[in-house]
């Protein structure tokens, strides 16, 4: 019967990759390979900024993190996101908008320069590679083991070589219009999963085993232990969460290309905003959604440990309720929304990977601006390019990289606190250059990368002491410090540089430095 399954997960493959083509349309230019025109609808965009930040590291992880522990931690988190990203809607969308931007870092360029917007690239798509490498790993754990099952035992990197494969097909062809409109679909698909999995869930423990799992905390929200160490090591701690969260989602949704490119595909700046704000609010019911899950799986299973279920970790717990606890074709529909998840954030990587490529570092270097066919053609190219190196980059992980949403936050704390420093040392530090923001960037890089390795708090757990990284929410604020005041102290042995306007766009004006004789 378990035939039936693998039927519709091919159906859904097929599926997909033909609604994607289908809702593309044909690309004529490079914006409207990229951003679509800017015609997209706000509510779609917004779905598809869901489905390219949640990922398997959500599906799997956060059910997980739930069952072992952190109970509903994660919505404590999302609220800090929510606040996020109000700041990012009401301060840095407009700048992009107005900029008539394809990019994120475009303003970066108009900013500081050009040098200064080619290494914010650099870094962006550095840091998408590590961190949907580790995306692109935790999606093949769901599929091992159902091909497991039927004694067919791929290795992991079989397993990401063909969903990269399948996912390329679309991108490639359509686009961000097939990225936003198979996003949308493939969001639905995987929350209705969850949905699913909670009724035949709390049908199989009903109110007893709700009233278990309450009285055992696995309902609990917020963490109020406001010991410093716990603070500064904890990313449930409520301060790290509600502060720590708000900065990390501006540095996620303000400066990374991967989702400022969605919020540039929409109509109008209005409709950028609320694309913005909503997705916080669908987020937040997400995070809820998948850690009811985790709390309707600890009662099902008596409490007992992912080791005494016989399984390598956390994440394994959901997957295996599908496969071992849903009717057959049920468990096919919801491996196939886990496989929409990781197709949904591997084909937003490759995409905006690719239009950081174009229109922050090749077409800003080259001497004469390429046709509109030539750019859509060097597009495509680079999304190829992409997907071969991301394949290889999930290859590299493997099953003891722990969990793997906390590991996607630790490798965001490189590089995040340089790239929203970046923008807020153009904005809040007028007289700022580019020799001084490119110093702080590299900077801040730098020592980011020795807090994250070698920096460790010791924290007090169980009567033992033991030495705990910083909380990956702190990561950013602490790299935006350090861009400021590195930028902010160099400022201030130079003449402030010349001053540009930005077009204006919807009916809106701003007033912007830039480097003595760019316009």
């Amino acid at each position: 019967m378990r035939v039936l399954d693998l039927v519709v997960i091919v159906v859904y493959l097929v599926a997909i990759a033909w609604f994607g083509l289908r809702a593309s349309g044909r690309q004529k230019t490079s914006k409207d390979y990229f951003v679509g025109e800017g015609k997209l609808p706000w509510w779609t965009v917004s779905f598809s900024v869901v489905a390219t930040e949640t990922s398997v590291l959500t599906v799997i992880s956060v059910p997980g993190g739930a069952y072992s522990g952190q109970a509903f931690g994660n919505v404590e988190l999302a609220l800090g996101y929510v606040v996020g990203r109000v700041v990012v809607a009401v301060v840095l969308i407009p700048l992009y908008k107005r900029g008539g931007f394809v990019s994120a870092y475009q303003y970066l360029g108009t900013r500081f320069g050009l040098k200064l917007q080619g290494l914010a690239s650099v870094t962006f798509v550095f840091t998408r590679l590590l961190a949907e490498g580790v995306r692109l790993f935790a999606s093949a754990i769901p599929i091992k083991l159902l091909l497991d099952e039927f004694g067919v035992h791929a290795d992991y990197r079989t397993i990401i070589v063909v969903v990269t494969a399948i996912t390329v097909v679309y991108t490639y062809l359509g686009g961000i219009k097939a990225v936003v409109w198979t996003d949308a679909v493939q969001m639905t698909l995987y929350l209705g999963g969850a949905i699913l999995a909670i009724i035949v869930l709390w049908g199989h423990v009903g109110s007893t085993g709700v009233a278990d799992a309450l009285h055992a905390g696995k309902f609990d929200v917020f963490d109020t232990n406001f010991s410093l160490a716990h603070i500064a090591t904890s990313t449930f701690a409520l301060p790290t969460a509600i502060i720590g969260g708000a900065i990390f989602a501006m540095a996620s949704h303000g400066s990374d290309q991967l989702i400022v490119q969605r919020i540039l595909a929409t109509r109008t700046l209005r409709d950028s905003q609320k694309a913005m704000i909503a997705s916080g609010v669908f987020i937040t019911f997400q995070f809820a959604a998948f850690s009811l899950v985790g709390a309707l799986l600890w009662s099902y299973n008596g409490g007992r440990t992912f080791q005494e279920l016989g399984l390598a970790s956390s994440d394994n717990l959901y997957p295996n309720f599908i496969l071992h606890g849903l009717p057959v074709v049920v468990s096919g529909l919801l491996v196939a929304s886990i496989l929409g998840a990781a197709m949904g954030s591997l084909s937003a990587a490759l995409n905006s990977m690719s239009s950081s490529s174009v229109s922050d570092f090749i077409n800003s270097f080259l001497s004469r601006s390429p046709s509109e066919q030539s750019l859509l053609r060097l597009g495509r190219l680079m999304t190829l390019v992409w997907a071969v190196l991301m394949a290889v980059f999930a290859c590299g992980f493997s099953a003891n990289t722990g969990n793997v949403y906390l590991t996607g936050l630790a490798i965001a704390g490189y590089t995040y606190g340089a790239l929203l420093g970046a923008f807020l040392l153009g904005r809040l530090v007028r007289r700022a250059n580019q020799f001084d923001a490119v110093v702080s960037f590299v900077v801040t890089v730098v020592v980011m990368t020795y807090i994250v390795r070698y920096v460790k708090i010791d924290v007090t757990a169980s009567g033992e002491t033991v030495p705990s990284a910083i909380a990956a929410q702190w990561l950013v604020p602490i790299g935006v410090l350090i861009t400021l005041l590195v930028g902010g102290v160099m400022s201030r042995f130079h003449r402030p540089p010349e001053v540009a306007a930005l077009p204006d766009h919807d009916d809106e004006s701003a007033t912007v430095p830039t480097v003595a004789g760019r316009n």
